[in-house]
């Protein structure tokens, strides 16, 4: 794909909202112990923050279909600027909380409009590849962004590191500003319209087949630290190089998904969906050494982000006439699989299961999500995603 400056804007603003959601949690001890609260509660502000995606959502989409998409765009990286410098001037706990909340309404909306800009700035055949190039700041955001928040925030302080957080968004707003055209927004889209939409069984399967293929990575991915710690045993820097190689293999999927998708959509999805079932399921025995754990954690990221793109597009294709708000809500149903994988996986190490089953419980997700698609694809409205 030749360049593009409307998709590195966008791929800004993408990174600035990896760094902000996923940051706090290697923020949280500094936090903690910062606003005099447990660890837990702490934990707290990233939970809301994942609420306010799945309610800002359909709200921030809703209420803004008739709103020219660039302008739209720059407007809710405001909130997310806003959100952030209000993170950094919290004198307390609750008001961190409510700018945690502020910070999260732009995100779905963000992510779901900004799909649909992106697809629109490329020829028909280059779809996925543009949404793909936009979610490439997200994948970016965890192998540099996100360590770079948390050593600010142990460095200098936390309440800095969102200043700086709040410092790319002012970035983006004004590279969306300079890189974008206008974009007028659909003629004859309504709120009722886009609310239709969602009530399409091939739409509604697309959003489940989101929550429960991405609820397989979140659920290895919520504790792969204690996993690295106390089953390969590894040091701390080596758990942070893992991270870090999980996020070049996110990068590296995130890429090789777009390109698979302009292909065919569903046989991204299941050549992924196998890989990540398999990967996790060897992970199992793989995790005990340092060598193959880091192996399985290369693929195992590959796989789990190449599949983002192709969930995205299958959303994006069942709702083409109207596909704003169903896009949006992709990105809530990716939230709800990390709260969902997230819940499972502890509840496996609550029931005295151990760490290894964690990646079983996983490998169980994708194959459910592929044993979903497979079936999807067997109904006649099947063809409502074109592959």
């Amino acid at each position: 794909m030749k360049f593009n400056l409307g998709l590195l804007a966008l791929a800004v603003g993408a990174f600035g909202i990896g760094v902000t959601e996923f940051a706090p949690m290697g923020m949280l001890p500094v936090i903690a112990a910062d606003l005099h609260v447990s660890i837990p509660a702490a934990g707290l502000l990233v939970s809301a923050y994942a609420m306010g995606v799945l309610i800002g959502a359909p709200l921030m989409t809703l209420t803004t279909g008739r709103i020219d998409r660039r302008t739209l765009l720059i407007a809710l990286m405001g909130i997310f600027t806003l959100g952030n410098a209000l993170s950094a001037a919290a004198g307390g706990y609750w008001m961190l909380m409510a700018a945690r909340v502020v910070t999260s309404f732009n995100h779905g909306a963000f992510f779901g409009v900004g799909s649909v800009v992106a697809a629109s700035l490329v020829p028909p055949d280059k779809r996925a590849g543009a949404v793909a190039a936009m979610f490439t700041g997200l994948t970016v955001a965890t192998i540099g962004g996100v360590p770079a928040a948390t050593w600010v925030s142990e460095a200098v302080g936390w309440r800095t590191a969102f200043a700086g957080i709040a410092g790319v968004g002012a970035i983006a707003m004004l590279s969306l500003r300079l890189a974008l055209p206008p974009l007028p927004a659909t003629e004859g889209g309504d709120m009722r319209a886009e609310l239709r939409v969602l009530t399409r069984g091939p739409v509604f399967m697309a959003l489940a087949l989101t929550t429960i293929g991405f609820g397989g990575v979140f659920t290895v991915f919520t504790y792969i630290v204690p996993i690295l710690r106390d089953v390969t045993h590894g040091s701390t820097g080596y758990v942070t190089a893992m991270l870090m190689l999980f996020g070049v293999g996110a990068t590296i999927g995130n890429g090789v998904g777009g390109r698979l998708a302009d292909r065919s959509v569903d046989r991204a999805l299941m050549t992924m969906l196998a890989i990540m079932a398999l990967t996790l399921l060897a992970f199992t025995i793989l995790m005990q050494w340092p060598v193959t754990a880091a192996i399985a954690i290369l693929i195992w990221g590959i796989a789990s982000f190449a599949i983002v793109p192709p969930l995205q597009m299958r959303v994006m294709d069942a709702a083409s006439d109207a596909p704003n708000l169903a896009s949006a809500m992709n990105i809530g149903a990716f939230n709800l699989g990390n709260a969902i994988g997230a819940a499972l996986g502890g509840g496996v190490i609550g029931a005295g299961l151990g760490l290894a089953t964690v990646s079983l419980a996983g490998a169980a997700m994708a194959a459910v999500a592929l044993a979903m698609l497979l079936a999807f694809r067997r109904q006649p409205s099947a063809k409502a995603c074109p592959t």
